[in-house]
């Protein structure tokens, strides 16, 4: 609803004026010290201006020396993988619960909400012995079905109402058509549920993307660390004398995949939401 008084409207732009420069400072911020080195850190104020030239060695100093390629690499495949499994688990589970009417179908969906509720620390114990006797601790595909696992809920809880609003008559002139249940989920009711679908695949990006706590402790195999890790490590590793503009620069790494894919789809995220919430 669009705003007619202007001394209101000015209120609101103030405010977001200054919301702004609260979110883009540190950023800024963040990218100015990454181009430093530690005299400027140490002769200078923190936050000034880095001195010429312009230390853009620091990001390729931190990929070979503190092995953020390696880090990289496996943060994209554990990201990508739990993502897409995880959103295909849910959009399955969700459209179960929605259209098809079972004992208990109730008490379960209530069961998955639930879950969210409990803190995953909990869990951490059983979670690693499971992992250990099947052989999974260390390992890439560990990480991506405990990651997974993890996005249901929230994939299931906005996805149930999706499905919930479409017509039946969809599924009725599929069957019809002699469609199998299979067909009909993947052929129809999979691509109309798209606003959902990309709700939760982008949100469950950006949270498995900066997972550190379950990362640390399913794996201590350095080459199977992700970037949370990796800068974790970093910092630990430069010990008494810190490389303030490598650790930054390491920092930026980290956080400019997941802004590029907040910033592209930031619009699909709210709408997403929105339509599951009210639907």
């Amino acid at each position: 609803m669009a705003i007619k008084n202007p001394v209101a409207r000015s209120i609101v732009w103030l405010i977001l004026l200054l919301w702004s420069v609260a979110v883009l400072y540190p950023l800024i911020w963040t990218l100015l010290d990454a181009l430093k080195n530690n005299e400027q850190f140490f002769l200078n104020m923190p936050w000034a201006l880095p001195k010429l030239p312009l230390l853009w060695s620091n990001f390729s100093y931190v990929w070979s020396k503190y092995n953020f390629s390696t880090y990289f690499l496996n943060s994209i495949v554990v990201t990508v993988g739990s993502t897409l499994l995880g959103m295909i688990l849910s959009a399955m589970t969700a459209y179960v619960l929605a259209r098809y009417a079972f004992r208990g179908g109730k008490l379960l969906f209530t069961l998955y909400i639930s879950s969210m509720m409990i803190p995953f620390a909990l869990a951490l114990i059983p979670l690693f012995f499971l992992l250990n006797d099947l052989h999974m601790v260390n390992t890439r595909i560990g990480l991506i079905l405990v990651y997974a696992s993890l996005n249901l809920p929230f994939g299931i809880f906005l996805l149930v109402g999706f499905y919930k609003s479409l017509p039946k008559e969809i599924e009725e002139a599929a069957v019809m058509d002699g469609t199998s249940h299979y067909g009909t989920f993947f052929r129809i009711m999979l691509p109309l549920s798209q606003p959902g679908l990309i709700t939760v695949l982008i949100t469950n990006m950006l949270n498995n993307w900066n997972e550190y706590f379950l990362g640390v402790v399913l794996t201590n195999d350095p080459e199977k660390y992700t970037l949370p890790i990796g800068l974790a490590v970093m910092q630990a590793e430069m010990q008494y004398r810190v490389e303030w503009g490598p650790l930054f620069a390491g920092l930026l790494i980290t956080m400019v995949p997941t802004l590029i894919i907040y910033i592209i789809f930031q619009r699909q995220i709210a709408g997403g939401i929105t339509a599951g919430a009210v639907k």
